[in-house]
């Protein structure tokens, strides 16, 4: 059983953790995929949830889903799977009936979703296309945005070609949520550009030294949680 820390997390938490937050600053932040990301990342109303089962439930998923709704100062929140092996194809379809199962509660749809997958190829045929790449987190992961900071953030941009007033929309709920199409479709194109520009050897570099890490910290932690043979 692996050690708790002193804020009540074990270390496999806080290791998925620690590399997610890798992912976000040595790629999203470095690379300036999201023109809002280093302001972003200090806004404190995000939130990061590691759920450790290796087929964690519908109804667990939704019922953290349902937690982070009722706390007003979760703008963003992100929920990480370190444990569970799935296909990229199977997470977002599996998201999607999250996303269904989400909206018919009582209160109706609080958080959207998307998934983020650690294993999708570069394709710079198409903004679009390359966008699952650029969503390689350490781990399987749901972003949830709330609804609320999403619609306030479409209606600064109505048609998605205006000026966002950054005093009044909550930054955090910009970062890399889905925001009007032709806002998306800008920001795609402009990571596209980006990519060309340095070329995706320099992010596929930085995302092997990110899985390296993963790959040697959870060995690590295997071996730390396995009991020492007795004599």
């Amino acid at each position: 059983m692996p050690d708790a820390t002193a804020a009540g997390e074990t270390a496999v938490e806080r290791e998925t953790k620690r590399l997610y937050q890798r992912y976000a600053v040595e790629l999203i932040e470095a690379f300036d995929l999201c023109p809002y990301a280093s302001r972003a990342r200090i806004d404190r109303r995000t939130a990061e949830v590691v759920l450790l089962g290796d087929a964690p439930s519908d109804d667990e998923v939704l019922e953290c889903v349902r937690s982070l709704g009722r706390d007003a100062n979760v703008e963003v929140a992100f929920a990480i799977f370190p444990n569970l092996s799935i296909q990229r194809l199977a997470l977002n379809g599996w998201v999607e009936r999250l996303r269904h199962a989400h909206q018919d509660d009582p209160g109706g749809l609080i958080m959207t979703m998307e998934g983020f997958h650690p294993d999708a190829p570069p394709d710079l045929s198409t903004p679009g296309r390359l966008v699952p790449f650029l969503r390689r987190t350490p781990h399987p992961t749901i972003q949830l945005t709330r609804l609320s900071a999403l619609e306030r953030v479409r209606r600064s941009a109505p048609h998605g070609t205006g000026f966002v007033d950054l005093a009044s929309v909550d930054l955090r709920a910009f970062l890399a949520i889905p925001i009007p199409d032709s806002v998306s479709e800008r920001i795609a194109g402009n990571n596209r550009a980006r990519v060309i520009e340095v070329g995706v050897a320099a992010l596929e570099a930085v995302l092997d030294d990110i899985f390296r890490d993963r790959d040697e910290t959870f060995a690590r932690l295997a071996t730390e949680a396995t009991p020492a043979p007795r004599p």
